[in-house]
């Protein structure tokens, strides 16, 4: 009997007479524009004022393409200028190819995002909680971005849903095998799961203070340490794990310290009262 298989796609890029149009680069996009939706509808059902996240998104979306660039250079950097054959500066440039790390993605969006509610004067803390079930979703979008450059594929497997990886794609030492992991279906699934339960939680207890947000990321990492563990392309390693364990580790670690510390008081978790408080909150900032 034959397995069924996902086939990888002949190939990434679509030329507009000389214009190359590179589905990975149209998945971040689209990925974008979920997240300022989905984004917007939340801080609007929080007081916050209409179309705030796609002014929000002009400051992110940039800073965090360059910060998620600087990470995975930071973190790779012998793929650049490791020796010959290397593609050196001009390659590190050519973010289109591939080599986004989420970590330095996030942590310079977040920066973005601050900048941006100060010079719009809207609640940080609001805007984090509206997009904490946006972001995984633009991520769950944007994982398709690899399945087009048959990149960042986990070890080789029989399942039916294995993944076709081209030759030309294939990793040295894997020569021989042509079916794999789909890490990126898998981290698809996954974030949309965790946008669903941070939607679900955030129903029930009504979150504010930036804990929508938190709780993403907690549920994230625990995913992505998962995920890490399939995926066979290299990477520095530091007592047997990865170094994105290392720091799925850490940020679980941070969000799980801010989750706990911004509880209220009370123990009862986020009252409606303080949902109140942080929409008057956002009313006052936005006019």
């Amino acid at each position: 009997m034959l397995l069924a298989s996902i086939p990888s796609p002949s190939r990434g890029v679509i030329h507009l007479g000389p214009v190359p149009i590179r589905a990975y680069a149209l998945c971040i996009i689209a990925g974008v524009i979920v997240a300022v939706i989905v984004g917007d509808r939340r801080l609007q059902r929080r007081g916050g004022p209409k179309g705030a996240i796609a002014d929000v998104a002009t400051w992110a979306v940039p800073f965090g393409l360059v910060g998620a660039r600087l990470y995975h250079l930071a973190t790779n950097p012998e793929l650049y200028w490791g020796g010959p054959g290397r593609s050196g500066t001009l390659g590190a440039l050519k973010i289109w190819d591939g080599g986004l790390g989420i970590w330095g993605g996030v942590l310079f969006g977040a920066l973005g995002a601050w900048i941006a509610c100060r010079r719009y004067h809207l609640s940080y803390a609001m805007v984090a909680d509206a997009l904490g079930p946006a972001m995984p979703l633009a991520q769950a979008v944007g994982r398709w971005g690899n399945w087009f450059n048959q990149e960042l594929y986990g070890r080789p497997t029989g399942l039916p849903w294995k993944l076709h990886i081209d030759l030309a794609r294939r990793i040295p030492g894997y020569l021989n095998v042509a079916y794999y992991q789909p890490t990126f279906l898998y981290e698809s699934i996954w974030d949309v799961g965790v946008a669903l339960a941070v939607i679900a939680a955030d129903r029930k207890v009504h979150y504010t203070r930036g804990r929508a947000f938190a709780l993403y990321v907690m549920l994230y990492t625990v995913g992505r340490g998962w995920i890490e563990a399939l995926r066979i392309d290299d990477a520095h390693k530091f007592f047997g794990l990865r170094l994105n364990d290392w720091t799925s580790i850490a940020v679980f670690v941070a969000a799980l310290v801010y989750y706990v510390a911004t509880r209220p008081r009370s123990g009862a978790g986020d009252a409606p009262g303080d949902a109140t408080m942080d929409q008057t909150e956002g009313h006052t900032l936005a006019t």
